[in-house]
């Protein structure tokens, strides 16, 4: 590991430009951008990278940014990442720097991501003497389920620096759950996969007194519905388990009107990749065979989302140690489980090794287990943890590119 004078500095700088990155989070989170276009975002990101002296592209299909830091001397390269998007969340939060775009807010942290990120570049460039290789710098749009992350691979995020990078790491901030500045992770699955799936039941229509003469779809959804419940108790391992919630279910237009069709949706949430690849077909069997049984038909149309986030073991247990000798034994917490939330950092650790990190961001002052979560229109973050998370990227960068 990196010695501790190296931390220490680290420490320490991260903490004196804190003023600046918060400034920095609260301009991004005032103009809060949807999805994979983010033209005033990049132009903040932009803005604040350029006196750092970075090898800066563009993205094509999206309004990314890629900056490389080049060491003084050669070597490999690593990715470090932020995501930008925000939600479509109208914000609640009070803080005075709210979101200035009607109906779009950072509930998610993002601009904590982002200004952590250029937090970190500024920490590495001031230590260019000190790398041997380079730093891949990954400012991605359309997180929120636009697959940003992997748009960005197939534009090459991997090799910006000339050759393939040998680890990525990322982290996420949490409003809740932890104190700000507290680092979790585990090994293997940090995060589920998330799946949407579309059932649709089609009957015969018909009038509400004579049910006998229709084929009523309601019963059947609703039959699905339960069935969906049981099959993941009852198909699947408890201590690898899939989660099936039914978001939304919709039929007829009046009471006493059966209706042709009904419909509904469902996430679907599994914690690796074996179960993740049976679930379509063992959901899809089980719709099939209730429709059947009541002949009637049913179109299942089932979505991937993200993958499954699965941290490499050995860059947890480096995480782990930077994190104690950044800011003391008891800064690092193990993930005791998974958290069920899905992320589209799975893709890059899908291609590299890796680690994705959670880090505490509940305000100073308020209870992590009562606080309000993030996509909440009243998550507030502390801007604290922009004291820690710049410091933490910037170690993992040095210490894995310090192995050479």
């Amino acid at each position: 590991m990196i010695d501790a004078d190296v931390l220490a500095g680290l420490r320490a700088d991260a903490a004196a430009q804190l003023p600046e990155i918060a400034a920095l989070r609260h301009a991004l989170h005032r103009t809060p951008e949807l999805g994979l276009d983010l033209p005033a975002t990049q132009r903040l990101v932009l803005d604040a990278l350029a006196p750092l002296g970075l090898e800066v592209t563009t993205g094509d299909r999206l309004s990314s940014v890629v900056a490389v830091l080049r060491g003084d001397r050669p070597g490999p390269a690593v990715l470090l990442r932020g995501d930008m998007d925000a939600l479509p969340v109208t914000e609640d939060s009070g803080e005075p720097f709210s979101s200035e775009n009607p109906g779009v807010m950072h509930a998610c942290g993002h601009d904590l991501h982002v200004a952590g990120l250029v937090g970190a570049a500024r920490l590495l460039a001031a230590r260019r003497a000190a790398i041997a290789g380079s730093v891949v710098l990954m400012f991605q749009p359309g997180e929120e389920g636009d697959h940003g992350a992997r748009l960005m691979i197939e534009e090459g995020v991997l090799d910006a620096a000339g050759s393939r990078v040998v680890a990525a790491y990322g982290l996420h901030v949490l409003s809740s759950m932890l104190p700000a500045g507290l680092v979790t992770s585990r090994p293997g699955t940090m995060l589920a996969a998330a799946d949407t799936v579309h059932v649709t039941v089609t009957g015969r229509g018909g009038h509400g007194s004579m049910p006998h003469l229709a084929a009523d779809p309601v019963p059947v959804a609703a039959e699905i519905v339960l069935a969906l419940q049981a099959m993941v108790t009852r198909q699947f391992d408890i201590f690898d388990p899939v989660v099936v919630t039914v978001g939304r279910i919709e039929a007829g237009t009046t009471d006493n009107v059966i209706p042709s069709t009904a419909r509904l949706e469902a996430t679907v949430r599994t914690f690796s990749e074996a179960v993740h690849a049976v679930v379509p077909e063992r959901l899809a069997r089980l719709c099939e065979g209730i429709a059947a049984a009541h002949g009637m038909t049913v179109d299942v149309d089932y979505q991937r989302g993200y993958p499954v986030t699965s941290n490499t073991p050995a860059e947890v247990d480096r995480a782990a140690a930077l994190a104690r000798g950044l800011l003391g034994d008891e800064a690092y917490h193990p993930a005791p489980q998974p958290l069920s939330g899905a992320e589209d950092f799975s893709y890059l650790l899908q291609e590299v090794p890796g680690v994705y990190l959670g880090l505490g961001a509940t305000p100073v002052g308020e209870d992590p287990q009562t606080a309000a979560y993030n996509h909440s229109a009243q998550a507030r973050f502390a801007d604290e943890a922009l004291a820690v998370g710049p410091a933490v990227l910037a170690a993992l960068a040095l210490d894995r590119l310090a192995e050479g």
